[in-house]
C-alpha cells in the first residue's frame, strides 16, 4: 500500500469484522501503520456507509473517515459457504476485531476456541460495552458510555445538568486502548507463537481516561478540593465548569469580537502571574498581598480570571494567543471545527488530509495522531462496498466464475 517505505506492520493480516465507529477507529490504525486490513461486510455493507449521508447514493462520511486504507469484501456468514470462507480467511489472518452485540460471533458458529483450533497463532480482539457482570448484555453507544464511565457526572457547570463530551471517548476512545492491546499481544506471539483474546469494554476506556476524577474522589475523604471553583462539597467529585481541576489552575476568558468560540483557555502558574498582572494593566498585584502568592489567590479565582478576562475581552484570541506566549503563559484559544479544518499547521502535519474517492470527489479527514520516523503514514480511501471481492477471494484460490457464482448464491 505504500510507495517504497516499509511500514510498521507490514505482513499483518487483519480480519476486520467492525462495524460503526469504535471497532473501525481501531482497525484504521492498524491499516495506517502498515497492516493488511481486510474489511467483511454483510451484502448490505457496513450500516454507516448510509447513515448520516450528506450526498444521495454515496458512502457516506460517517463511514469515509472510519475506513481508509482498507480492502472490502462482501459474505453472508449465515450460509454454509460463506462459513467456510470465512474459516479460510481466519486461517490466513493476524488479527480479527470485532465489535458486534456480546456473544453474536458465537453465535455465528466461531466461539474463542473454535477460533484457536483453526488458527492457533490469531490475536481476536473484541471492543463490548461492557466487561463480565451485570451490564454484561446491556446495549452501549457513545455517551452511554461516557454516563457510565465518569465522564458525564464530572463534565459541565456546577448548576447545570451533567454533559456529554463533543470527544468522542467511548467510542474511537476504546479503539485506541484496543489497538495497545492488540499490539502487545502481537509482540508477546512473537515469543510464545500464541494468539490470545484481547478484550476491552467502553466503559472501562472512559473510565481510564478519567482517573484523575477518581484521584479527587479518595482526596474528598479528607476535605474539601482546593483547585476546584465550587463552594460546597458532597461526598462525590462535583462539576467544576472550565476548572482545570490540577495543579495549576485554568479557565476559559472570553475574546473579542465575543461569538460562541471567542475564548481562549488560560493557565495561572506561578512564575506567570506578575507578567500577567503588568499585561492587563494591573501591575500593582504581582506585589500585593492578596494576590501575589498562589495560596492568596486560591480563594479567589473567579475574581482574578474575571480580571484577565475584563483584559482578554478587547483581544481577538489570536491576538491574546500571541501576547500570553510572548510571557510563557500557557494558553490555547477554543478552536471550532471550521478553524481546525482550515488550520494550516494541522495540514502541514497531516492531521488534516484531502483523500480522492470516486464517487464523492475529494474529502477531508483526521490523518494519524501516531507519527513514527520509520513508517510514515499514507492515507488511502475507504474501498466501496465489496470492491476487492475479486482481489481478495483469489487469494483463497477462488476463479472469477466462482466470484460469480457466489454472489448469484447470495453468499457474497
Amino acid at each position: 500500500m505504500s510507495n517504497g517505505n516499509t511500514k510498521a506492520l507490514q505482513g499483518v493480516r487483519v480480519l476486520d469484522m467492525t462495524h460503526v465507529q469504535s471497532g473501525p477507529s481501531a482497525t484504521q490504525i492498524l491499516g495506517w501503520l502498515g497492516a493488511d486490513v481486510v474489511k467483511v461486510e454483510a451484502p448490505g455493507g457496513d450500516i454507516t456507509r448510509r447513515q448520516l449521508r450528506d450526498l444521495p447514493d454515496v458512502d457516506s462520511l460517517y463511514f469515509t473517515m472510519l475506513n481508509c486504507n482498507k480492502r472490502s469484501v462482501t459474505l453472508n456468514m449465515k450460509s454454509d459457504r460463506g462459513k467456510e470462507i470465512f474459516t479460510e480467511l481466519v486461517r490466513r489472518s493476524d488479527i480479527m476485531v470485532e465489535n458486534f452485540g456480546p456473544g453474536a460471533v458465537d453465535r455465528m458458529g466461531f466461539t474463542w476456541e473454535r477460533l484457536q483450533e483453526i488458527n492457533p497463532r490469531l490475536i481476536y480482539a473484541s471492543i463490548k460495552g461492557f466487561g463480565p457482570g451485570r451490564y454484561a448484555d446491556y446495549k452501549a453507544y457513545e455517551v452511554i458510555a461516557q454516563a457510565m464511565g465518569g465522564s458525564m457526572s464530572t463534565t459541565g457547570f456546577e448548576d447545570g445538568p451533567p454533559l456529554a463530551t463533543g470527544a468522542q471517548i467511548g467510542d474511537s476512545g476504546t479503539g485506541i486502548h484496543t489497538v495497545a492491546g492488540i499490539l502487545a499481544a502481537l509482540y508477546q506471539r512473537e515469543a510464545t507463537g500464541r494468539g490470545q483474546r484481547v478484550q476491552v469494554a467502553m466503559q472501562h476506556a472512559v473510565l481510564n481516561l478519567c482517573r484523575v476524577k477518581l484521584r479527587d474522589q479518595q482526596r474528598l475523604t479528607h476535605g474539601a478540593l482546593a483547585e476546584y471553583p465550587n463552594e460546597d462539597f458532597g461526598d462525590e467529585v462535583p462539576r467544576s465548569g472550565n476548572a482545570s481541576g490540577g495543579g495549576q489552575p485554568g479557565w476559559a476568558v472570553r475574546c473579542a469580537p465575543g461569538g460562541p468560540n471567542d475564548y481562549i483557555y488560560v493557565i495561572v502558574q506561578p512564575p506567570g502571574w506578575a507578567p500577567i498582572a503588568k499585561l492587563i494593566g494591573r501591575p500593582e498585584l504581582a506585589e500585593d498581598p492578596e494576590w501575589a502568592t498562589p495560596e492568596a489567590r486560591l480563594p479567589k479565582l473567579d475574581k482574578m480570571f474575571q480580571l484577565i478576562e475584563e483584559w482578554s475581552i478587547r483581544q481577538s484570541k489570536s491576538h491574546a494567543l500571541a501576547e500570553l506566549n510572548a510571557l510563557g503563559v500557557p494558553c490555547g484559544p477554543i478552536l471550532s471545527t471550521r478553524e481546525l479544518i482550515e488550520d494550516t499547521s494541522l495540514a502541514e502535519n497531516e492531521m488534516i488530509v484531502d483523500v480522492d474517492h470516486p464517487e464523492r470527489g475529494t474529502f477531508k479527514t483526521v490523518g494519524s495522531p501516531l507519527k513514527l520516523s520509520d513508517s510514515p503514514v499514507d492515507v488511502v480511501r475507504s474501498p466501496l462496498l465489496g470492491e476487492h471481492n475479486q482481489e481478495i477471494y483469489a487469494e483463497l484460490g477462488l476463479t472469477p466464475e466462482d466470484v460469480t457464482g457466489l454472489k448469484t448464491d447470495g453468499v457474497i
